[in-house]
């Protein structure tokens, strides 16, 4: 059962990453075009370039797109872990230690599911390894060099199995 279990591994994070993703843009578009219900707390948008508002919803927005389409995976996953802890710990922390006290759950859940991303990586179905791919067969067909015995890329990216 193990090693089925591990065979699927790449597309259970493949999954994850692109739920994440498409749940993290939607709370970006929330708060820049008011979809979806508007910003938090206003039902509207949040006005351009204000502090810190606007960033975190631009970085949403942008990441969670690349986190989704698997493009840039991990610096975006990076960016965006890293945006959800400030919000953490700069908007929701000092109300009250606990997230379910401070309405800071979504920052924390999205703050660790995009820290996982940057250690895991893109799993199934990303399109960094689709063009990883395309310019692996493309250079291996110019000089007649090609991957080094099948070690190219795609083993490289192989997911850590425990």
């Amino acid at each position: 059962m193990t090693g089925r279990l591990n065979s699927a591994q790449p597309y259970a994070l493949g999954l994850f990453r692109i739920v994440i993703g498409l749940l993290f843009a939607c709370h970006g578009a929330a708060s820049l075009f008011g979809v979806l219900g508007g910003a938090p707390g206003t039902s509207g948008t949040i006005e351009a370039g204000t502090w810190p508002g606007w960033y975190a919803a631009a970085i949403q927005l942008v990441g969670g797109a690349l986190v989704l389409l698997g493009l840039g995976t991990r610096a975006a996953a990076f960016i965006s872990s890293g945006s959800m802890a400030y919000a953490y710990f700069k908007v929701h922390q000092p109300e009250a230690l606990w997230p379910m006290q401070n309405g800071g759950e979504a920052a924390a859940i999205f703050c660790w599911a995009m820290l996982l991303i940057v250690f895991t990586g893109p799993g199934a179905f990303g399109l960094d390894r689709f063009f990883a791919s395309r310019a692996e067969s493309g250079a291996g067909g110019a000089d007649g060099g090609g991957g080094g015995g099948g070690k190219g890329a795609d083993s490289e990216r192989a997911p850590v199995v425990a």
